[in-house]
């Protein structure tokens, strides 16, 4: 009988990630706290840039963003905002995008899960995913109950389901 097997994987949907941005963009030119006070969001790549005049104007920018993405279902371990810096007269926030699991976070959640998860479960790190594979399906609902369960520095999902 062949095995099955998930996916681990930890990828930004980067539709959502957008909307949300649009969504803090169109607040930030709105409110009445914001008039005037220089704040901007954009994408630039993999990360986001927060400017504002002062630094608590930056910081509260970041709020609304940070409250966007949790409206949208994007979860707050897809992104790393760095502090507030002084550049010129603006205040900048860098905010980096983390996408995938690193080779240390699939290595601990690898042993983790054939330490304390289910006894027939097999483990492989692929690239930045982590496949779980067993004779049971039984077993590997199992895992995904013990993944969800534990408090991981980055946002799992499940693909692949085979």
């Amino acid at each position: 009988m062949a095995d099955f097997s998930f996916d681990i994987v930890s990828k930004v949907d980067y539709m959502e990630l957008d909307n949300a941005l649009n969504q803090a963009d169109r607040e930030l030119t709105t409110r009445f706290d914001f008039k005037n006070t220089g704040v901007k969001i954009e994408k630039d790549g993999e990360k986001i840039l927060i400017e504002a005049q002062t630094e608590e104007r930056a910081k509260a920018a970041l709020d609304v963003f940070k409250d966007k993405l949790i409206k949208r279902g994007v979860s707050q371990k897809h992104i790393d905002p760095g502090l507030p810096f002084l550049s010129g007269k603006i205040y900048k926030i860098v905010v980096p995008i983390k996408e995938g699991i690193s080779q240390e976070h699939a290595k601990k959640l690898a042993k983790s899960l054939r330490d304390d998860g289910p006894k027939t479960i097999k483990t492989q790190i692929q690239g930045d995913e982590l496949r779980v594979s067993s004779k049971s399906k039984d077993d590997l609902q199992e895992a995904i109950a013990f993944v969800k369960a534990q408090d991981l520095d980055f946002a799992p999902q499940f693909t692949n389901f085979r």
